[in-house]
């Protein structure tokens, strides 16, 4: 049984919030000319513009290495605005300015701060500057010692704050020496390492329906929950990414953050405040308390896979090893599925199911916690087998939002019982407005010089120590271990199942 969708009884716009304006800055983009700026910061920047989100006084730097003038560049962002469906003012346009030069070259660092000052003066933006490096981490050091050897990462007048990308590292001992390169010229309250998951509505939200809503934290324990899933699915494979991702793979692509961060708010303690560091504590404690993997048999609670062409005529792919730019040997990785536990007395015994993949049936995100059945049903005449339990599912993606399982009478004379799923839909919540978009809060909060949704060393390091376990055994390639493969757009390989309590227990559909 479908439920309608739940219907909201007053305007969104009428909700208790915490409105912030930040003060005056300029964002000096690195990579101005790539795929991320123009898929995801132009837009997002716009988007803030016309919510009246951004300040008065604000300007945008482009830096990029191709030779181009303020003009052309201000052509490049309204085509890449044009492409996104959006048309953009002149207003707009013209707080864009571009410098261009070699980023391990002082020369272009003295451009920039003659720019940075000009456009202070122009736009009053007072010296401050969010810089957001939108390349990749081989580039981190020689910018960031760029900047502060030109002495933009100064704060003696003004604010500087700098946006790093993922990955942060490629295993524990690259992670740690990255983070001691950044901390020789910026500190770390000066650094943002975005993780735009974070930036999800529902994954907030995660936060408010936990611990201000008093009919769900009571009940978040392992004395009424029984297990908890986490999936991110993606129907596409590796596109043009596969100079990365034939390197990376899935489990440093997405399971090292991504998915780490979302199981830790899921499964944190409350934090005393809603307060970056606070909240960032309770973070690295969660990830600290789960239960190692050295020392555990990795073949029953880990499964990697590969996919391969599709059996399914009508929508063809080619298989991983096919793929322009991988090796037609490769071992990496496009599927990973794990049993992870939690040490601590809130999740003692509690399994945590967590997959993501490339080429699965379709995209999505969601996390589904499985409520424990009823101890005793006084129903068993009428339905001796036992109920449907209460899941409580938060999507991510493709839809925003959240549903919940009942069981109950269904309409009529007679006594019979169904599966009521209601659903809520954050656009149906936005009434017509647009879900903001990840990238927007994200940018929004660095301006403001909000650090909780960003992700801090600490936690960095302890995700990587988790895992290490477990890259060390692929790359060893261990009996354990096998690679295994599965049909482009399945549901994954046969031998996920078998971490789900030795193959009696199933995984939700994709």
């Amino acid at each position: 049984m479908k439920a309608k969708p739940m219907t909201v009884s007053c305007n969104y716009r009428e909700q208790l919030c915490v409105d912030s304006a930040p003060g005056p800055g300029t964002i000096v983009i690195f990579g101005a000319s790539g795929d991320l700026t123009k898929r995801k910061l132009l837009p997002a920047i716009h988007a803030l513009f016309e919510r009246k989100l951004l300040p008065e006084k604000f300007a945008v730097i482009g830096v990029a290495r191709t030779e181009m003038t303020n003009e052309a560049f201000q052509e490049e962002v309204r085509e890449a605005m044009a492409a996104n469906g959006d048309t953009v003012t002149d207003d707009f346009l013209a707080r864009f300015s571009y410098v261009a030069g070699q980023y391990t070259e002082a020369a272009m660092f003295e451009l920039l701060e003659t720019e940075l000052k000009r456009v202070s003066e122009a736009h009053g933006t007072e010296g401050n500057a969010l810089f957001y490096l939108a390349m990749p981490p081989t580039m981190f050091e020689p910018i960031v010692k760029g900047l502060a050897e030109q002495g933009l990462l100064d704060e003696e007048e003004a604010w500087s704050r700098l946006i790093i990308e993922k990955p942060f590292g490629h295993d524990l001992e690259s992670a740690v020496a990255l983070d001691k390169s950044l901390k020789r010229y910026i500190k770390e309250s000066q650094t943002y390492r975005i993780d735009h998951y974070l930036g999800k509505e529902t994954v907030q939200n995660i936060l408010m329906l936990r611990f201000a809503n008093a009919i769900f934290e009571p009940l978040w324990n392992h004395t009424y929950i029984e297990k908890v899933e986490i999936t991110v699915a993606e129907e596409l494979g590796v596109e043009k990414r596969a100079g990365y991702y034939d390197k990376a793979g899935a489990l440093r692509d997405m399971f090292q953050n991504h998915m780490v961060q979302m199981l830790s708010l899921i499964a944190m303690e409350p934090p005393a405040i809603f307060e970056a560091d606070a909240y960032r504590d309770e973070i690295a404690k969660l990830i600290s308390s789960i239960r190692p993997l050295e020392g555990q048999d990795l073949g029953k609670i880990s499964v990697r896979g590969q996919y391969v062409e599709a059996v399914d005529s009508e929508r063809p792919a080619v298989g991983y090893r096919k793929e322009e730019g991988v090796a037609p040997n490769s071992q990496t990785e496009t599927y990973v599925a794990l049993k992870l536990f939690i040490d601590n007395w809130r999740w003692r015994g509690v399994p945590f199911y967590m997959r993501t993949g490339k080429r699965l049936p379709k995209k999505s995100s969601e996390i589904a916690i499985t409520f424990r059945p009823i101890p005793h049903s006084i129903f068993k005449p009428i339905r001796p087998r036992d109920f449907n339990q209460n899941v409580l599912l938060l999507r991510m993606q493709p839809h925003e939002g959240m549903g919940l399982s009942l069981e109950v009478k269904s309409p009529g004379s007679k006594l019979c019982v169904n599966t009521l799923e209601m659903d809520f839909s954050y656009s149906d919540f936005m009434q017509g407005e647009d879900i903001p978009d990840a990238y927007e809060r994200l940018i929004l909060d660095a301006l403001l010089g909000d650090q909780t949704l960003f992700v801090r060393n600490d936690t960095v390091e302890a995700s990587w120590r988790l895992f290490m376990p477990l890259l060390r055994a692929w790359e060893a390639d261990l009996d354990n271990v096998p690679l295994c493969f599965y049909p482009a757009y399945s549901e994954g390989p046969k031998e996920t199942n078998e971490i789900l309590e030795g193959g009696s227990l199933q995984w939700r559909k994709i």
